[in-house]
């Protein structure tokens, strides 16, 4: 981080989490305002962010078998009312459709708040025989729900996201299909975005409506709230069952699959602000910052200057990088300031004097380390510093995450922690709704998650004090 602050139009995070972020996703061009509540508009920059999230996510779908498919934005008010549970989960988000130009609907039409009875209705109308399973669908799409409130990238009313749909012959291929998706989101977080998770199970209170498992990947943020970045859903056979989804066994039996459903949205880049940026803006993780190196000219009117500029920059576009060259007349000053608000992660400084001495000097942007390389290694010496932000930046969230998880054995205790300190709180719990619903009423907090990694804090609730084996995460949560 710079010890200096440079962009004033950005509050201090420590004045105002809330209006930091902001002005972060206003100053650094993410996003902007639409004149429809809760619908925003993505800028360029903002999805570009998105682009190279969904670029490299979808390469790993693939290596797991996953086809892209697109379903269609409206669905029938018949069709989402086939699965109960699911219809009332989403009933109070939906936006209905009831006219088709100047004529009224015959049956309304829900923008899409997700794709279940879509799907649903698709795989009823294609699997015939276990040979054609399983079938692994995605889809990457916008939905719609009509949310009270909004934050950019946190809570939008029209959001964009992937959501895949799978179905298979047994229990155990889909259960384990599930957990490996929830894999495939956590290795993506840690590998990608410089984000520790946290592995785990929902409760029941909090599981996806009408599955029958639902796990999840949390992370913390800055200012020690919990943020859900991904979860994997367990269906059974119950989707099937309401849909009348079946296909044909080996012993020619007609029997259901049973499916799976897991999805990640454009959170994640709020995710991504709140995780790693700092007092001057945004801190980018290498892999998916739409530029990864800049390139500054100093006093670039000197003879040579802008020549050699531009011969670092195409190395290392050639090298396979996304590199911008600025040769505008802004002052040095500016240029400093303004990539290290976008965050950009590394800065290629070059001017008379380095090039009479046949070097440039790297600066990175989460840490502002400078680093003065010779001139014919620099792809390498690049290619190393855009490893060491990625690294710095995840051991950096990596400790936040782990100084503030805590250990309570009473609800007054975590009450009190979560007051003074923020985070994680980590108890044992009975598994009763009504002690779940009580650290909410009382503590303040709601279930994270019940992580895959347990723990013995002891022998009783901490909300109850009745006898307890699962120890769970309680946390305040976007």
């Amino acid at each position: 981080m710079a010890k200096e602050k440079k962009v004033e139009q950005i509050t201090d995070m420590e004045v105002d989490f809330a209006q930091w972020f902001t002005d972060v996703c206003k100053k650094a061009q993410l996003i902007d305002y639409s004149s429809i509540k809760g619908v925003f508009i993505y800028r360029p920059y903002g999805y570009a962010i998105w682009e190279n999230i969904q670029h490299i996510m979808d390469a790993e779908f693939k290596k797991q078998g996953v086809e892209n498919v697109y379903m269609p934005l409206l669905i029938p008010e018949s069709l989402l009312q086939k699965e109960k549970d699911h219809v009332e989960g989403f009933a109070p988000e939906c936006a209905w459709v009831t006219m088709g130009g100047n004529d009224n609907l015959e049956e309304r039409y829900a923008i899409r708040p997700t794709s279940e009875t879509l799907f649903c209705e698709h795989f009823a109308n294609v699997l015939q025989s276990h040979r054609d399973l399983p079938m692994k669908y995605n889809q990457w799409c916008s939905v719609l729900r009509w949310e009270k409130t909004s934050r950019p990238f946190l809570r939008h009313r029209e959001f964009l996201w992937q959501e895949g749909h799978t179905i298979h012959a047994t229990a155990e291929e889909a259960k384990e299909f599930t957990e490996t998706m929830l894999g495939v989101y956590a290795d993506f977080c840690e590998n990608v975005l410089a984000m520790p998770v946290t592995r785990g199970q929902k409760t029941e209170k909090e599981k996806f409506n009408g599955a029958e498992a639902t796990y999840t990947i949390e992370c913390m943020m800055h200012d020690r709230k919990a943020l859900q970045a991904g979860t994997s859903h367990y269906f059974g056979d119950g989707f099937a069952k309401a849909f009348g989804i079946e296909f044909t066994d080996k012993t020619n039996q007609k029997v259901n699959p049973h499916e799976t459903s897991w999805g990640v949205s454009t959170r994640l880049i709020g995710g991504i602000i709140m995780t790693h940026g700092d007092n001057n803006g945004l801190v980018l993780p290498p892999k998916i910052a739409p530029v990864q190196v800049v390139v500054l000219p100093i006093a670039q009117h000197k003879p040579g200057v802008l020549e050699a500029a531009n011969g670092l920059k195409q190395r290392l576009v050639d090298a396979g990088l996304r590199v911008k060259l600025d040769d505008s007349d802004n002052s040095m000053g500016w240029k400093c300031a303004e990539y290290e608000m976008k965050g950009v992660p590394l800065r290629v400084e070059c001017g008379p004097r380095d090039l009479e001495n046949g070097q440039c000097v790297l600066v990175r942007r989460n840490d502002g380390e400078k680093t003065v390389v010779k001139l014919e290694e620099l792809e390498a010496a690049v290619a190393e510093q855009l490893a060491l932000v990625h690294a710095g930046m995840y051991a950096k969230a990596k400790k936040n995450l782990e100084d503030h998880i805590y250990e309570a054995h009473s609800l007054e205790e975590a009450k009190a922690i979560q007051e003074k300190n923020g985070g994680f709180i980590k108890t044992m719990w009975c598994g009763e709704l009504d002690c779940e619903l009580k650290m909410k009423e009382v503590g303040g907090m709601s279930s994270r998650c019940i992580p895959f990694a347990q723990e013995k804090l002891g022998e009783t609730c901490a909300c109850c004090g009745k006898k307890a084996d699962k120890m769970i995460y309680w946390g305040v949560a976007y």
